[in-house]
């Protein structure tokens, strides 16, 4: 019998869990894929709509954010701590980006997929466009995603 992980996903904001969205990314980019700090923190925090993922005891395990300008709207900091990979917990997140997404109806969502993830993205449909960039030291392409 499969084993489900116990994960809740919470729709929040910047200022409402600051701390545990800056404990993931904290982890997941400055620890684990050393991104300079002052490249992970920006202005647009405050101004997305956040997707926390917490375990069974409210601890963050993935985090995502979504701003959206006109009818297009942008997914980033998407962000699972490594033992929480391969459970799905990054798909959920995503999935529920996309339906906030159309629920505000939005148009289109855009990104920029680290190479490795572009797989994870595709399966969702989103289609690369554009060469391949450095962000952070990091290959990355962006990718979009008709609604």
């Amino acid at each position: 019998m499969p084993i489900f992980p116990d994960y809740r996903l919470l729709l929040t904001s910047w200022t409402a869990d600051a701390p545990e969205l800056r404990a993931v990314r904290h982890k997941v980019f400055v620890e684990e894929q050393q991104v300079p700090e002052e490249l992970e923190w920006d202005d647009r925090d405050t101004q997305c709509l956040h997707l926390l993922a917490i375990d069974g005891t409210g601890k963050g395990i993935g985090t995502g954010r979504l701003l959206h300008e006109a009818q297009t709207g942008h997914i980033g900091r998407m962000a699972v701590l490594r033992e929480w990979r391969g459970q799905g917990v990054g798909a959920a997140i995503l999935d529920m980006l996309l339906a906030v997404a159309r629920e505000h109806g939005l148009g289109e969502v855009v990104l920029n997929a680290q190479t490795h993830a572009l797989g994870f993205y595709a399966r969702r449909g989103f289609i690369a466009e554009g060469g391949e960039f450095q962000d952070a030291g990091i290959p990355h392409r962006r990718m979009r995603l008709r609604l």
